[in-house]
């Protein structure tokens, strides 16, 4: 029997050919198929009606655009977890994974489209979900969970400002007293409170300083700088009084002397553009931003212009479309020179400048410093031209699809960034608008319509990212598009090619020219700022969105732009009012969300009630972090001393009371040394008391709110609802998340 299936010769088994033939057409005809489905799936079928006719955008991409919501999805999902999901987590994840792909698979005649849909949407968001535990495995390092004031030793790799104006420090290669390595955080960032001329990245220094924590949420629900900075791989955060010394030799690695070429590029370019414009230049180009001024950065808020100095997508887009079209015109004036000698031109042109700026993105992107932002402006920007290379569509749905999935899979946590959602919001308008503006740019003259062209974009995407701003930093800048408007024009049309020209003619010594170009575009930039921030009602102040809010507009804008994929174009024949109810109930929900009536900070050194003025804390000064934060979500514009001095709170500044009316309680902040002593003469019956230092036992009958309360509680928000105390806690600090889990308590040294 076996006989006509194996025949034995040479010492190895030999299928015979009459065997052979078969498997091997059975196992082409199930690839063949194999593909079709995947094909299939991820391609909409073309309408008989609009079979010869150009289709949208959205039908174009069929499902690939919803790869990336799906990921986003599974990835919330995982953030959203009160707990770290465990091995049965991810076990049940795996599981969910494999059972979609079996359903997408599954042969088209034994299921409808609807179901193969779902399951390649389960397994997307089961993988993503996994993926998100995977990232924050990789990227766990030591975080300080205690204070710490004595000797710290590193590698400087980073210089910036805060938004105090003070620089600060970042510290590699740590060393801290006589911890060990498994305590010793893999990085920590220090503020230097004393005027000092910064050591030069790569520089080991030594010096004394105050360490500690990165802080969790200043309320609960509020922004997470904990969960962001253990991304981040930062483990601790604190400040430095004393002078820095050297400690060894400057490391002479690569990647050090790439932060020193670009330490010394952007010092080149400010001498050669004084003042704030060459600032603006050297942020422009190094990404460098230190030497940029408060009341430039404030200006540059107050006029939504703040994303010009933060190198992303626009810098990227900029760079590699003039490089791309200057080398596209060098080639086609070869080629016609070839032709009017009677001699074919075989280069590939297109392929050639898309290589030639893809390597000028790379370039960028290192002498950029190469920050996240710039990181996904590089890959989005990479995945275009890379189409070009493969002969498909660079500006399309599917591309920028691409390039998200390829963010969210490096890191997952870019999901909840702001210039990740701003900067795919905007490119994402601006594909949908290209057949739009197809058909009416011909009716705009010749010469007027590059420029008409930037103004438009520049109204797309500021109307596209208008709400994201405005759900994360509580601010609309009223006159922003018209600020946009006036300035991204001249960022496309000067400043950036200048920049670019620039460092091409550098060797020659010839760089002053286009510097001098680039200078008055910044000189531009900044005084469009200064204008449009000076305007009467330029910055309209905006309660903080809860988190779930962005999630149900972005759902919403999906379902409204995108077509629905596969059989679901007949389901869903009332998506437009799906993503219109959408969209509503996000913008109802944010617009009806109340602001907690006290806020208490996790450290005990703050807290915050609600009046009919608005928010006054307790005090003018302590605690400015959460102040400045619960300020900010109430879309208040005050800074924390003109807060303070609303009319509220009363008595001398370690022992302050304020009456809260509508819950009938009298609300003591004791603050400072001997706080804890003075907590029993303050504890009375209807008293909400909150101590800046931790009390031993009970002092009385009044509600205790210590700082060893807090440290298992984290920051607390109470409202008074339906006759009693309804209270909210930012418990991370107690949390079984990777970012939020306390190690054992050790003595600060």
């Amino acid at each position: 029997m076996l006989g006509g299936v194996i025949a034995k010769g040479g010492g190895k088994d030999k299928m015979t050919p009459a065997l052979a033939g078969p498997l091997r057409a059975r196992g082409d005809a199930w690839l063949a198929g194999l593909r079709g489905r995947l094909r299939d799936g991820l391609r909409l079928p073309e309408p008989r009606a609009r079979a010869r006719t150009r289709r949208r955008a959205s039908l174009q991409a069929g499902l690939v655009p919803w790869l990336p919501i799906w990921m986003g999805c599974g990835i919330a999902l995982w953030f959203w977890l009160p707990q770290d999901p465990g091995a049965a987590g991810y076990v049940l994840a795996s599981v969910a994974a494999a059972c979609g792909i079996a359903l997408f698979l599954w042969p088209h005649a034994l299921l409808p489209d609807l179901v193969r849909i779902a399951g390649m949407a389960l397994a997307v968001m089961a993988a993503a979900f996994a993926l998100s535990g995977v990232r924050a495995h990789l990227v766990a390092a030591p975080v300080l969970e205690w204070r710490y004031y004595g000797p710290i030793e590193g590698r400087v790799v980073e210089l910036d400002r805060s938004g105090r104006d003070r620089l600060r420090i970042v510290l590699d290669q740590v060393r801290l007293g006589t911890y060990g390595p498994h305590e010793t955080p893999r990085k920590v960032r220090l503020s230097l409170m004393s005027d000092q001329t910064p050591p030069e990245p790569g520089a080991r220094v030594m010096l004394t300083g105050h360490l500690g924590p990165p802080p969790g949420p200043a309320e609960p629900g509020g922004f997470d700088f904990r969960r962001q900075a253990y991304f981040q791989g930062l483990g601790a955060v604190g400040y430095v009084r004393t002078p820095i010394m050297r400690a060894g030799e400057t490391d002479p690695g690569r990647l050090m002397a790439l932060h020193r070429l670009r330490m010394a590029m952007s010092q080149a370019m400010q001498d050669h553009i004084p003042g704030q414009p060459g600032a603006v230049a050297a942020a422009l180009i190094t990404g460098d931003r230190s030497a940029i001024s408060p009341h430039s950065h404030e200006v540059m808020r107050g006029s939504n212009l703040s994303h010009l100095i933060a190198i992303s997508g626009l810098h990227m887009s900029i760079v590699t479309g003039f490089v791309f079209a200057a080398l596209r015109f060098l080639l086609i004036g070869a080629e016609a020179a070839a032709l009017w000698r009677g001699r074919a031109f075989l280069w590939p042109g297109r392929k050639i400048a898309a290589v030639g700026a893809l390597l000028a993105a790379a370039l960028y992107l290192v002498v950029s410093g190469a920050s996240l932002a710039t990181e996904r402006a590089f890959i989005m920007v990479s995945v275009m031209l890379c189409a070009i290379l493969a002969d498909r569509r660079a500006i399309s749905l599917r591309s920028i699809a691409v390039a998200a999935v390829i963010i969210l899979a490096m890191a997952p946590e870019a999901l909840f960034s702001p210039g990740f959602q701003m900067s795919f919001a905007a490119t994402a308008a601006l594909i949908l608008s290209v057949q739009p503006w197809g058909r009416v740019s011909p009716y705009i003259p010749a010469l007027l319509r590059p420029f008409a062209m930037l103004l438009v974009s520049s109204l797309i995407a500021g109307l596209a990212t208008a709400p994201i701003a405005a759900a994360h930093f509580s601010r609309m800048a009223q006159y922003g598009l018209l600020a946009n408007m006036l300035v991204v024009p001249a960022m496309g049309s000067f400043i950036m090619p200048a920049g670019v020209i620039a460092a091409l003619v550098a060797p020659l010594g010839l760089s002053w020219l286009p510097l001098w170009v680039m200078g008055w575009g910044c000189w531009w930039i900044l005084m469009i700022g200064e204008w449009v921030s000076g305007l009467r009602g330029a910055v309209t102040p905006i309660p903080a969105a809860p988190a779930f809010v962005l999630g149900l507009m972005v759902l919403g804008t999906a379902a409204l732009v995108l077509s629905p994929p596969g059989g679901w174009r007949r389901a869903l024949r009332w998506r437009l009012a799906l993503g219109a109810a959408l969209l509503g109930a996000g913008f109802a929900v944010w617009i009806a969300a109340p602001r907690p009536a006290l806020l208490i900070a996790p450290e005990g050194d703050a807290a915050a009630l609600m009046s009919a003025a608005g928010r006054v804390p307790s005090k003018p000064r302590g605690g400015s972090f959460a102040v400045s934060r619960w300020l900010l979500d109430d879309g208040d514009l005050a800074d924390q001393e003109q807060a303070a001095a609303r009319d509220l709170w009363q008595g001398e500044s370690r022992a302050r009371s304020a009456y809260w009316a509508e819950a009938g309680l009298t609300v003591t902040h004791l603050t400072g040394r001997g706080a804890a002593d003075a907590a029993p003469a303050h504890c009375r019956a209807g008293t909400l008391l909150i101590v800046a230092e931790e009390v031993g036992g009970k002092p009385g009958p009044c509600l205790l709110f210590d700082t060893g309360r807090l440290a298992q509680t984290g920051a607390i928000a109470l409202d008074w609802r339906g006759g009693a105390l309804v209270m909210r806690t930012e418990t991370a600090l107690s949390s079984g998340r990777a970012w939020g889990r306390v190690s054992e308590p050790r003595a600060a040294q």
